[in-house]
């Protein structure tokens, strides 16, 4: 039975998509930081399924994710938040943090099961980045920076792979907003105009069987990412200024 480990699967994106593969006859290999959120998941999964309750601000428990389960055939890198608010008044304790899952465990990961998927010939992986690679984004700097680079990093070694024609393929996610705790966790509200955690699972795991490079769920997204090629910098960033100060949670 070929094997997905998912990290961030307690809920979102996460979670539908561990469904989905779940379906699809994947054994699911379940990570995040709430076992009660993923026991419960894993009961609704037709497929056999693995619970690994870990804060992957812990490289500790990064680093052991490959040890403990090297025979994996997709990877997909989900866990991630934002920290909303200035740069200057926003916590670096939990930016830090952030940068850790939306970055460093990501990194290591893939630096990792890109050669344990080779030797077993082949393999795929799903970083899950956001529109906001796209972009500069204030109010949400650091986040919107993480998803920059995580996008950047998969696009390049995506070709180096491509190059020497390796069996591994990389896809990168990039939705807008989703029907997730987002917004939640990171102090913003992003408002009604979501897309379903389910519908961009669906859309994701299409395009990561299709081998396809980024992949951009809805149509607003796919004009966004079109305006970031056409309009300048200091355009797009005056105007995300404006959209993100609207986020501001009130009390």
């Amino acid at each position: 039975m070929p094997k997905a480990l998912i990290t961030g699967a307690s809920s979102g994106i996460g979670a539908s998509i561990a469904k989905r593969l779940s379906a699809m006859g994947y054994e699911t290999i379940l990570v995040a930081r709430r076992k009660d959120r993923l026991e419960e998941l894993k009961k609704e999964l037709p497929s056999p399924s693995v619970v690994v309750a870990a804060d992957l601000t812990d490289m500790s428990l990064v680093k052991s994710l490959a040890k403990d389960f090297p025979d994996i055939d997709i990877l997909v890198n989900n866990a991630g938040f934002g920290v909303y608010g200035e740069f200057t008044e926003t916590d670096f304790d939990r930016e830090d943090r952030m940068i850790d899952v939306n970055i460093r465990a990501l990194h290591y990961l893939m630096k990792e099961y890109i050669p344990l998927m080779e030797k077993r010939g082949g393999g795929k992986i799903l970083n899950v980045a956001s529109s906001a690679a796209f972009f500069s984004g204030p109010f949400l700097s650091s986040y919107y920076a993480s998803k920059a680079y995580v996008l950047k990093l998969s696009r390049a070694i995506r070709e180096e792979l491509r190059r020497r024609k390796s069996p591994v393929t990389i896809s990168v996610l990039c939705p807008g907003p989703v029907e997730t705790e987002f917004g939640e966790v990171s102090g913003s509200n992003l408002g009604k105009k979501t897309l379903s955690a389910d519908y961009v699972a669906k859309v994701s795991l299409s395009g990561l069987m299709k081998g396809k490079g980024v992949i951009v769920p809805g149509f607003t997204m796919k004009c966004s990412r079109i305006l970031s090629k056409i309009a300048p910098e200091s355009l797009t960033v005056r105007m995300l200024y404006r959209i993100q100060k609207s986020k501001k949670k009130t009390n």
